[in-house]
């Protein structure tokens, strides 16, 4: 049986906003402990605490000492940081596992996204519950891949089907593939990331193909002695107003945020060959490509790749003309909005939008605290700043000290000079 709790969104609010003088409470409420500090735990957009991207570390739920979620921490000893902790993690073998946990990663742009890594922390969740009988998780990838650490994303096994006839949008050859590992390997759930880039047509496809209830817009997962098969959902309905509680079913499309990603262990992520041949189906569908786009005319949350400006940011013009270039869509930090040099639809951070950009380049951005918090779902992030001190450039992935308008100038040349000025997005 189904069971529907009401939210109530100011209470989520406030849970958010630390500078609220109810937070504290309302936190307390909910079971948060702040841990090491006012700033080092908040509650995420869909309701998951998640980590201070500013804080140098926090303890991980084996009691180690870990590094924060963009895989850096400050200044200069960030590779060394980064090197160190993915040396130190437990490698974890499951030659014989008890069941499998399938999951199907978007992989968009050949490469695991934040939320395809949530879904398999997830689904790592899930297979290491019973400790004597541990299942094992496999990852079916389509197309070509980037990735050179699989393991330490939590997989197991990895069944790779990289045939052309599996590129763009082919959601029943896709779907033919998911039957024949259904019918091979039955595992006894199937994980999607509920996402816009196929995980959510592909996974309705696949639960009407084996007639099963699938469960959408799941956001958290339980344990439950009471559910069939030991575990419960709790996922959003009604335009995000309600949260409905189930046994989860064998066919879940997770959010983001649905859990921790993996980053204690590391996994064989052994190669596996379907033994049968995939049988080759006649498609109804036709992938006539992608669609150009004009950056500056998509959404700041639906955008790839974001060109932010700030305070540091002195020639307007010259940002405007590396964006196009470039193709990135423009954002801007508050104080850029609040001078008038963009618009307020601009504006990224906690109290402008939430953005979940593959690539993020924050241009003369110090990094106030609401702005990281705006920008921590991003897969990488790219700053340019005078400063070398500044909170921006510790939660960089990549960091380039310097004017602002000098940089953006020898970029835009050698892009102009590789792509014979033609504009490319990310």
């Amino acid at each position: 049986m189904s069971e529907i709790i009401r939210r109530d969104p100011r209470r989520e609010w406030i849970a958010r906003n630390r500078l609220h003088p109810d937070n504290a409470a309302v936190l307390a409420a909910l079971g948060v402990n702040r841990g090491g500090g006012a700033t080092s735990e908040w509650m995420g957009p869909n309701g998951v605490v998640r980590k201070d991207p500013r804080a140098v570390g926090f303890i991980g739920p084996n009691g180690v000492k870990r590094i924060d979620r963009s895989g850096l921490q400050q200044g200069g000893q960030a590779t060394a940081t980064t090197t160190a902790a993915r040396d130190s993690r437990r490698t974890v073998t499951i030659d014989q596992p008890a069941f499998l946990v399938a999951v199907v990663p978007d992989l968009a742009g050949g490469r695991l996204s934040g939320h395809d890594k949530d879904l398999l922390g997830l689904a790592r969740r899930v297979a290491d519950a019973d400790a004597e009988q541990p299942g094992a998780v496999v990852a079916i990838l389509f197309g070509e891949h980037k990735e050179e650490a699989l393991g330490e994303a939590g997989i197991d096994r990895v069944v790779h089907l990289d045939d052309e006839f599996y590129a763009g949008f082919a959601p029943e050859a896709r779907l033919a593939a998911l039957s024949a590992v259904e019918r091979e390997m039955t595992p006894r759930f199937w994980l999607l990331p509920d996402s816009p880039l196929g995980g959510a047509d592909l996974g309705r496809r696949l639960a009407l193909r084996l007639g099963e209830r699938a469960a959408t817009g799941v956001w958290q997962v339980e344990a439950d002695n009471e559910a069939s098969l030991g575990w419960r959902c709790t996922a959003r309905g009604a335009a995000g107003s309600l949260d409905i509680q189930r046994p989860l079913p064998r066919v879940a499309l997770a959010l983001a945020e649905c859990a921790e990603p993996v980053d204690e262990t590391r996994h064989a992520a052994e190669h596996l060959i379907l033994a049968a041949s995939i049988p080759t189906t006649l498609s109804r569908i036709e992938d006539l490509g992608q669609v150009a786009v004009d950056p500056a005319g998509v959404a700041l949350a639906e955008a790839e790749f974001i060109l932010s400006g700030g305070n540091g940011v002195k020639q307007w013009d010259a940002f405007h003309h590396a964006a196009k270039v470039l193709g990135a869509t423009e954002g801007a930090s508050r104080v850029a909005v609040d001078d008038g040099f963009m618009a307020r639809d601009r504006q990224v951070g906690a109290t402008g939008t939430w953005v979940t950009a593959r690539v993020y380049m924050a241009v003369g951005i110090s990094g106030a605290i609401q702005h990281l918090q705006g920008i921590q779902r991003c897969d990488k992030v790219v700053a340019i700043n005078l400063d070398p001190g500044c909170d921006i450039i510790k939660r960089a992935d990549l960091a380039v000290i310097g004017d602002s308008t000098q940089i953006l100038a020898a970029l835009v040349a050698m892009v102009e000079q590789q792509r014979g000025g033609q504009r490319n997005a990310a």
